[in-house]
C-alpha cells in the first residue's frame, strides 16, 4: 500500500509539473463592421499559432460559432456565471458598463511595468477608445475610419482640382454647386455633388461634442450641431428634391461619397464596380472642416480586454500584446479582415509596398493618406443604447430635411426626447 501511495503521489507530481496552462479567448465569428466576412478567425488563429510557439506549455482556446449579434449576450452570461474567458473582445455598447463594474482589468499597472509596451505605435484615437477615467482598460485590435472618397475623373472633367488636406465646408459646397447640373440638356439634374454625407459626419468635423456622458445628456442645441444640420440642408437643396442613389454613384455621376473603410474593403465598389460602369478613378481625402472644427474623421474600434478575475494575468497580458502589437498579426488584419490595423508601422509599411486587394491586386486605397487621417481621427462616445439614440436623432433630422421644419425648435424638441431616453 505504501509503494502504491508513493507511485500515485509521484505520478500526480509529474503531471502537475508537466501540466499545460489553459488560456481562454472570447471572440465572435465574422466582422464587427456589419459586413460579410469569410475568414472570421484568421487574425486570432494567426495570433494563437505565434503565441503558442513562444509559450509551448500554453494552450489558447476559444468557443467558435458565436455570431456578432449574439456575442454581447453570451459574454454577459459568462461574466455573471464567473466563467468568462481570460481575454475577450468588447463591443462598443458594453465597454462603459464592464469598466464601471470591474469586470475588465485596469491595465495601467501592467503598462507601467512593461518596458516592451509601445504606446506610441498605436494611433492615438484608438487607445483613447479603451480609456475610462484616464486609465486604459482595453487595447484596440482593428479599426474602421470613415473617409471621403472623391471622383477624380468627374472633377477633372469639370476643370476642378482635387481638394487639399485643409479643405473646408465652403470648398465642399462650392464644388458640389459647380458639378450639380443637367449634363444632357433634358431639363433634369443628372450629375450631383454628394451622396451619403449627413449631419453626424458634419458634427464630427465641426467640433463634435454631441453627448455629455457624465450628465447622460445630449447637446443637439449646441451652435456647432445646429450649424452642421443647416449645412447638410444647404447641400441637399442643391439637388432640387432629387434623392441621389447608390447606382448614380456607381455610374460615376456623383463627386463625393463618404465611405467606412470596412465597407470599401468588403464590397470593393470603389473603384472596382465604378470602373466597370463608368471608368471613373476615385481617391480618398479627409472630411471637410466646419467653421468650428478641423479636418477629422470618425473611427470605430474593436477592443480587447482582460478579465479582472483571470488567474493568468501575465500570460493574458502577453496574449493581448500579441494580438494588438505583433506586426505579423496586425498585417493579417489588413489581409484577412475588413478592418484596418491599429499599428501605424504596419499601415505605413503596407503603403510603401503599394499593398492592394482583389483579384488582380492592381488597385489599392492610398494607405499613406489613410494613415495621415488616422493620426487625427476621433472616436465616438461609448455608452449603452448609443445606436438607438442615434437612430432617434436620424429619424427626427430626416423629417426636418423633408418637411423643412424650423431648425432651432425642432432640435430643442429632439434634445428633450433624447435626454429623457438617455436618463430613463
Amino acid at each position: 500500500m505504501a509503494l502504491c501511495l508513493l507511485l500515485v503521489l509521484g505520478l500526480w507530481g509529474w503531471q502537475a509539473a508537466h501540466a499545460r496552462t489553459q488560456l481562454r479567448l472570447g471572440v465572435f465569428v465574422g466582422s464587427s463592421w456589419d459586413v460579410p466576412s469569410s475568414e472570421g478567425y484568421a487574425v486570432v488563429d494567426k495570433a494563437i499559432e505565434s503565441f503558442e510557439e513562444e509559450h509551448p506549455d500554453v494552450d489558447v482556446t476559444y468557443v467558435s460559432g458565436i455570431k456578432p449579434e449574439d456575442y454581447s449576450e453570451w459574454l454577459a452570461e459568462q461574466i455573471l456565471a464567473g466563467t468568462e474567458p481570460d481575454v475577450f473582445l468588447v463591443l462598443d455598447d458594453d465597454f462603459e458598463a464592464y469598466a464601471s463594474m470591474g469586470a475588465i482589468r485596469n491595465l495601467s499597472d501592467l503598462i507601467s511595468l512593461d518596458k516592451g509596451f509601445d504606446e506610441d505605435g498605436f494611433y492615438p484615437a484608438l487607445l483613447e477608445y479603451g480609456r475610462k477615467g484616464g486609465n486604459l482598460y482595453a487595447l484596440p485590435v482593428e479599426c474602421a475610419p470613415t473617409l471621403m472618397f472623391v471622383n477624380k475623373t468627374l472633377l477633372i472633367r469639370e476643370g476642378i482640382e482635387m481638394p487639399d488636406e485643409n479643405w473646408t465646408w465652403q470648398d465642399f459646397y462650392d464644388i458640389c454647386a459647380r458639378v450639380t447640373r443637367d449634363t444632357d440638356g433634358d431639363g433634369k439634374l443628372d450629375q450631383f455633388g454628394m451622396y451619403g454625407y449627413d449631419w453626424d459626419l458634419a458634427v464630427t468635423s465641426n467640433g463634435g461634442g454631441l453627448f455629455n456622458l457624465e450628465r447622460r445628456a445630449c447637446n443637439f442645441t449646441a451652435p456647432n450641431v445646429e450649424q452642421s444640420v443647416q449645412f447638410v440642408m444647404q447641400l441637399k437643396k442643391l439637388q432640387q428634391g432629387h434623392e441621389v442613389t447608390g447606382r448614380e454613384v456607381d455610374q460615376g455621376r456623383v463627386a463625393f461619397r463618404p465611405f467606412n473603410f470596412a465597407e470599401y474593403k468588403t464590397y470593393k465598389p470603389y473603384p472596382w464596380r465604378i470602373k466597370k460602369f463608368s471608368n471613373s478613378e476615385w481617391d480618398c481625402v479627409r472630411l471637410p472642416a466646419g467653421p468650428s472644427g478641423k479636418n477629422v474623421s470618425p473611427v470605430s474600434t474593436l477592443l480587447l480586454a482582460m478579465s479582472d478575475r483571470t488567474a493568468e494575468t501575465g500570460l493574458a497580458w502577453q496574449l493581448m500584446k500579441k494580438i494588438t502589437m505583433d506586426p505579423e498579426v496586425q498585417r493579417t488584419v489588413l489581409e484577412k479582415s475588413q478592418g484596418l490595423p491599429v499599428r501605424r508601422e504596419v499601415v505605413l509599411k503596407a503603403a510603401k509596398a503599394r499593398w492592394g486587394w482583389g483579384a488582380s491586386g492592381s488597385e489599392s486605397v492610398n494607405l499613406d493618406a489613410v494613415s495621415s487621417i488616422m493620426d487625427e481621427a476621433v472616436s465616438h462616445p461609448k455608452f449603452r443604447d448609443h445606436e438607438s439614440v442615434i437612430m432617434m436623432a436620424e429619424n427626427a433630422i430626416q423629417k426636418i430635411y423633408a418637411e423643412d421644419r424650423p431648425l432651432s425648435n425642432s432640435l430643442h424638441k429632439l434634445q428633450k426626447e433624447v435626454n429623457a431616453y438617455m436618463q430613463r
